[in-house]
């Protein structure tokens, strides 16, 4: 059995950005690209996996692209010390996770869905702190229009892959 997640990963300008304090804070850096993950990890077999992305297409085709917004640096403080880039919550990007995570992908939830692109994480509280207060100082106002999304397994040696790119509208 695989391990699976779906993703979104944003424009190089902005992966770009968020690579220049996740090869410093994140100690992922090397196992995916930046991305803001709209479903978490989850396991199906190879016999399934057909039933998933037909029921993933699905939810693609009737989803509109929608305007990702990023706007300003976030913790996830006191639960982790996640540092991320905070993305505006879009109408179309919350529907479009309720539905990921519906039907034959309905799974327990951890947290609450909170739109963000991770750039430090498992840091010590003092280094958290550190690099917060710095990193709040900054301007962050990137847009730009999301039109896919990406299923990813997992590799053996921990790193995600592209499965399967679906595009946003086409029975829009």
């Amino acid at each position: 059995m695989l391990k699976y997640g779906i993703a979104i990963f944003p424009s190089k300008k902005l992966q770009d950005i968020a690579n220049s304090y996740r090869k410093r804070y994140d100690p992922h850096y090397t196992l995916i690209p930046p991305h803001i993950t709209i479903k978490g990890m989850f396991e199906v077999d190879d016999e399934k996996i057909k039933e998933v992305v037909n029921q993933v297409r699905s939810i693609a085709k009737t989803t509109p692209p929608f305007p990702l917004n990023v706007y300003k640096v976030g913790s996830f403080h006191p639960v982790t010390n996640t540092i991320f880039l905070g993305v505006k919550n879009h109408e179309t990007l919350l529907q479009l996770q309720s539905d990921l995570n519906s039907g034959a992908l309905e799974q327990a939830q951890e947290f609450s869905f909170v739109p963000h692109i991770t750039i430090g994480q498992k840091m010590s509280d003092a280094e958290h702190s550190d690099v917060l207060e710095s990193m709040k100082m900054m301007d962050i106002n990137h847009e730009e229009i999301v039109d896919r999304f990406q299923l990813l397994y997992q590799l053996e040696n921990g790193s995600w892959t592209v499965y399967e790119t679906f595009l946003l509208g086409e029975d829009c």
